[in-house]
């Protein structure tokens, strides 16, 4: 049985049609290269398996061009559109990508941790919200690493992500200025520092309305469907009920439509819900729902620039960017129901 001969930039140029000069910059610095090139590039990297060898090749020289990307739920639809902006960048500048599906278990992401400590990875990009934990020797070690989406409770780890608090506060003045005074926040914590924030930026609207804590409602909440649901019923429970839900996220805000259709009321004519994130399925629920959108692809790119940069350089510590997010109206929020 022959062994197969690695892939070399020359094989990959000849099959392109171009220099090896171009593929390089193809591979390095792919906006200096015409579109229909780019193509033909990284269709002969897809057929040789190139990448794959230079990334081995890397590994043996005993520096890799790996960032480990560690995510507690691949399927979370927020995931993969901030997945599409920080792997252009890391390829723009000749990084690949691994991911490291969590599943919210400390031991998957303890071995995870392994390709780090074996110099099999350069960076760590954290989507978790909070920093990796467990066999000690790993974790104090921890090579340059950025969070993305969720901050990191407690820690100096810098971060990339939607600027919470001002977003929050957009939906709030939204429901304000709809005439709601009941509104209720669904999705608070104690431990999840994106929550926290959001929570902040509902209370500085009602504070800037006059409206006194007392008269607000908020109840807890793990960002999930279920959660919002069950949130529903506990409302229901109460003497009064709010005109508005506002929830910490889309998946809160399902929930919460979902249990108050249950109930037999027709949204928005009884109840109007605001949501956090805008992922793809908001606009076709019934009726579509209004939310605050995260920028999830420029969230990515800065990311993963902030982690390359730090690469290089040290960052500060609690160094955080945060880019502002759009309010998109919909169909779930309207004016308070006169009852």
């Amino acid at each position: 049985m022959s062994i197969q001969t690695p892939a070399t930039i020359e094989d990959v140029a000849r099959l392109a049609e171009v220099s090896i000069a171009t593929v390089s910059r193809a591979i390095h610095n792919p906006e200096k290269v015409a579109k229909s090139t780019r193509q033909r590039v990284n269709q002969a990297i897809a057929i040789t398996g190139y990448t794959t060898n230079a990334m081995a090749r890397s590994l043996r020289m005993g520096r890799s061009n790996m960032i480990l990307v560690l995510a507690p739920d691949i399927g979370d639809p927020n995931f993969s559109s901030i997945l599409i902006g920080l792997e252009n960048e890391a390829r723009a500048h000749g990084y690949g990508v691994l991911i490291g599906h969590t599943q919210n278990d400390p031991e998957r992401g303890l071995e995870y941790l392994k390709f780090l400590n074996s110099n099999q990875a350069a960076g760590l990009l954290l989507f978790t919200g909070h920093a990796p934990f467990g066999h000690q020797e790993m974790t104090q070690r921890l090579p340059p690493s950025v969070a993305v989406f969720e901050p990191v409770f407690g820690s100096t780890i810098p971060y990339v992500g939607v600027d919470d608090t001002a977003g929050a506060r957009k939906a709030a003045e939204y429901l304000l200025s709809a005439g709601h005074r009941r509104i209720a926040f669904i999705g608070d914590s104690k431990t999840r520092l994106g929550h926290l924030r959001r929570r902040r930026g509902y209370d500085l609207a009602l504070d800037a309305a006059r409206i006194p804590p007392e008269q607000r409602m908020v109840i807890d909440g793990e960002g999930t469907i279920e959660s919002g649901r069950l949130a529903v019923e506990q409302l229901f429970m109460r003497d009064t009920l709010p005109t508005a839900f506002m929830c910490v996220n889309d998946a809160t805000a399902v929930g919460v439509m979902n249990g108050l259709s249950a109930r037999g009321y027709d949204l928005p004519k009884d109840f109007s819900v605001i949501g956090f994130d805008d992922v793809p399925q908001a606009t076709y629920l019934n009726p579509a729902l209004t939310t605050i959108r995260q920028p999830r692809s420029a969230i990515g790119r800065q990311a993963m620039a902030l982690l390359l940069q730090s690469l290089s350089q040290p960052l500060a510590e609690s160094r955080e960017v945060l880019i502002m997010p759009d309010l998109v109206v919909r169909g779930s929020v309207t004016s308070p129901a006169k009852r």
